[in-house]
C-alpha cells in the first residue's frame, strides 16, 4: 500500500499524478482497495461491524451500481484497513468516496445517502 502525505492541506500520494492546476487531487487505485475499479466510476462505501445505517447504505450503493453500467460498488471495512481510513480522514461510518475512471475523488459525503443523491454525484465522476 502507497504512503501518503499531506500537501499544503491535500492528501496525496508519494507520486505525481500528472496535476498541474496546483492542487494535486486525492487518488485510490485498486491495490488501495483490494478491488477493480469501475470502468466509469466506483463507489467507495467505509463500514463498520455494528453500522445500522451501512446495510442500508450497502444496499443503496449496490442498487445504483447494477443499474449504471460501468459503476462498482466496494465495501471496505474501516476496522481492518486504518492507514487508509486515516489517510483519506475517513472519521465516521458510513463514508462514500465516488472516483472517477481515474480513482480520483471527486465526491464524499457520510451518513445514509438517499438514491438519488448517489446517481447525481456519479454525474460528476462519469
Amino acid at each position: 500500500m502507497p504512503r501518503w502525505r499531506r500537501n499544503g492541506g491535500a492528501l496525496v500520494r508519494g507520486q505525481d499524478d500528472g496535476n498541474r492546476s496546483g492542487a494535486t487531487a486525492v487518488r485510490v487505485d485498486a491495490a488501495d482497495l483490494g478491488a477493480e475499479l469501475g470502468s466509469r466510476a466506483t463507489l467507495v462505501q467505509f463500514s463498520s461491524a455494528f453500522c445500522a445505517p451501512c446495510r442500508a447504505t450497502r444496499r443503496v450503493l449496490g442498487e445504483v451500481a447494477g443499474l449504471v453500467p460501468g459503476v462498482a460498488h466496494v465495501e471496505i471495512d474501516a476496522e481492518g484497513h486504518l492507514e487508509l481510513v486515516r489517510a483519506l480522514d475517513v472519521l465516521r461510518t458510513p463514508t462514500v468516496l465516488v472516483l472517477d475512471a481515474d480513482g480520483r475523488v471527486v465526491r464524499r459525503a457520510t451518513g445514509q445517502p438517499r438514491r438519488a443523491d448517489v446517481i447525481a454525484a456519479l454525474g460528476e465522476a462519469v
